[in-house]
């Protein structure tokens, strides 16, 4: 005798229950929309994971800050202050600043590259605060500045270095270095929105870098240059970080400078942090 099984449709075998129905559809409680401040710190942990799984990006925080040093102090300090010990304490923190100030650049380098490859076309469509994927990423790379400041100081100690001010004065020119490159960050965020391709944003930034750290007091006293030249050099932005960063490494601050680099990075953020959303909102 034969038995006939019966086999229920595809439909109804899988039909969820009205029970299942009502869990899955019931309307909960939304979770919280994030705060900037925790939007900004998540995009800019990612950014530290990217360094975590390209290593090599740290290149430049570690390995040109120390050819940098080197390579100056014992081309030009015989012969621009008698002796390689001397140069070095008036040359160690401007090549600091020139070091992480050049840096900066690969902020608009990689918002460039992230755009091209359209991640952060996926960014804005999250209900998060919008400005927080560009904040987050120069979070980020503030890491960097650190980690440029801390080699180029090591360095430095090696040679021969010895900052008057002691760990707070280094520590406090570090933090002032930091919150300005921060600020000029945004410069270079603008750029990478603006411009088409990475080689044009790391052109531009070379141009506009090149004239800003090396015609400045970072390498030589201004005293020693043309009056033409002189004019550049005080009015320079560069110059007055270096001056409030030597002022605070050898314990005696100069409030005017410090003050000046405090406004003039509040500045940067302003206008160039207005420009650089003005021009992601409109992409």
């Amino acid at each position: 005798m034969s038995t006939t099984t019966t086999t229920p449709d595809a439909a109804t075998a899988y039909a969820p229950s009205a029970e299942t129905l009502a869990a899955v559809l019931s309307r909960g409680e939304r979770p919280p929309r994030p705060s900037a401040l925790s939007a900004s710190l998540t995009f800019g942990w990612r950014a530290i994971l990217k360094i975590k799984h390209v290593p090599e990006q740290l290149f430049d925080v570690t390995a040109f800050p120390i050819i940098m040093t080197l390579m100056f102090t014992y081309l030009f300090g015989g012969a621009l202050a008698g002796s390689t010990g001397e140069y070095l304490q008036f040359f160690l923190p401007g090549i600091m600043v020139t070091s992480v100030v050049m840096i900066t650049m690969y902020t608009g380098v990689g918002l460039n590259t992230d755009i091209e490859k359209g991640v952060f076309d996926r960014f804005r469509t999250l209900p998060v605060w919008r400005p927080a994927a560009l904040v987050g990423m120069i979070f980020g790379d503030v890491l960097r500045y650190i980690l440029a400041a801390l080699v180029i100081m090591s360095v430095g100690l090696a040679l021969g270095f010895r900052p008057e001010g002691g760990v707070a004065g280094v520590a406090a020119a570090i933090g002032l270095l930091v919150v300005f490159s921060f600020a000029f960050s945004w410069v270079w965020t603008m750029f990478g929105l603006f411009l088409r391709s990475e080689k044009s944003v790391m052109g531009v930034s070379m141009l506009v870098l090149m004239p800003l750290t090396f015609l400045s007091n970072v390498f030589v006293d201004p005293r020693t240059m043309p009056g033409w030249l002189q004019a550049f050099v005080e009015v320079n932005p560069i110059s007055h970080l270096v001056t409030a960063v030597r002022s605070m490494m050898s314990g005696a601050w100069d409030m005017s400078e410090i003050t000046w680099t405090l406004i003039a990075s509040a500045a940067f953020v302003a206008v160039f942090g207005t420009l650089t959303m003005r021009l992601y909102n409109r992409r």
